[in-house]
């Protein structure tokens, strides 16, 4: 999904803020904030933010611990894109099985005019225990038309778009794990995009 201009920008499991950092430096019309359930990644790139300018700092960047079925009230009606890559864990789990308090949180953060994108990455054999106890099926694309996206619509996002995406595609997303996974040739990569 190409960055519009302007706005506030919402990455949810950012862990060590890779995209946030590098989006905010080529962007800085717009506002990022990384998001992420555990606070320990976010110390670094949360300290290196609030450095001055000419010492790397980010004007336009700024790190929050929150878990996404609980995001901070002031959020709310203020993200003009949310950005959901490469999830896993409960997160996995609740973006991936369509879970209804996540949905209302996402939709609740999000403005009359916001864009949503979702990447996820999956190794059917690698990931089949987690996957099992996350009590997620397989990923494909008939799973997500036929079961995933009507829960999204439901929520209030309006469909756009959904598809693969090879592995030089997943590795220009500016993510820590981007660059991990997309080195695994039996990872698919699959992206779904909505908007309110």
């Amino acid at each position: 999904m190409p960055l519009t201009e302007g706005g506030i920008v919402i990455d949810i499991g950012t862990g060590d803020g890779r995209f946030v950092s590098a989006m905010a430096r080529q962007h800085p019309d717009k506002f990022f904030i990384g998001v992420d359930a555990n606070v320990k990644p976010l110390e670094k790139p949360s300290m290196r933010a609030t450095r001055k300018p000419a010492k790397g700092g980010l004007k336009n960047a700024l790190f929050v611990q929150a878990a996404v079925e609980d995001l901070p009230a002031e959020f709310d009606g203020v993200a003009d894109e949310i950005h959901i890559h490469f999830p896993w864990g409960s997160l996995l789990g609740a973006v991936a099985t369509g879970d209804a308090q996540v949905l209302s949180s996402l939709r609740r953060i999000a403005s009359d005019d916001c864009a949503l994108e979702i990447i996820f990455g999956g190794d059917r054999k690698k990931d089949r225990s987690e996957l099992e106890r996350l009590k997620i099926p397989e990923i494909t694309l008939i799973y997500l038309h036929s079961y995933l996206i009507p829960k999204y619509v439901d929520a209030g996002f309006h469909y756009m778009r959904t598809g693969r995406l090879s592995r030089d595609e997943a590795r220009k997303i500016d993510t820590s794990w981007s660059r991990r996974l997309s080195q695994n040739d039996e990872r698919e990569f699959f992206f779904l995009e909505f908007e309110t």
